[in-house]
C-alpha cells in the first residue's frame, strides 16, 4: 500500500508502519501544499491513503471525488511520542480492505 503522511506528522512516523510503502510529504517535495492540493496529488500520484493530524479536514474537503480513505489520528498532540503509541492502530486499520472517506483512529 502507497501511504502519505501529511506534513503535521512527524518524519519518523513512517518507520513505524512497516510493509508498506510510505513518503512524506516532505519526501514528495511538496511542502506549503493546501489540503485540496495534498489530496489532488494524492489521486494524480496513485497514493492509497493519506495518514494526518488534521482534525479539522473533514469538514474542509469534498471527499466524494477522491477515492482513497484519509486516516485521522486523534492524538493530544502531534509528537513522535504520542503517535508512535499508534502504530498498532495504523497497522489493523490497514490490514482490512480500506473505504474512502475519513477513518478516525484514537488513543
Amino acid at each position: 500500500m502507497k501511504l502519505l503522511l501529511d506534513e503535521n506528522l512527524p518524519k519518523r512516523l513512517k518507520s513505524e508502519i512497516p510493509n508498506q510503502t510510505v513518503f512524506t510529504v516532505a519526501d514528495m517535495n511538496w511542502n506549503g501544499n493546501k489540503n485540496g492540493e495534498i489530496l489532488a496529488l494524492l489521486s494524480e500520484n496513485n497514493f492509497d491513503a493519506l495518514i494526518t493530524f488534521d482534525k479539522y479536514i473533514q469538514y474542509q474537503q469534498n471527499f466524494s471525488k477522491y477515492k482513497f480513505p484519509i486516516l485521522v489520528l486523534n492524538a493530544k498532540d502531534n509528537t513522535f511520542a504520542t503517535l508512535s503509541l499508534f502504530s498498532a492502530k495504523i497497522i489493523d486499520v490497514l490490514d482490512v480492505p480500506l473505504l474512502q472517506g475519513i477513518i478516525e483512529i484514537c488513543e
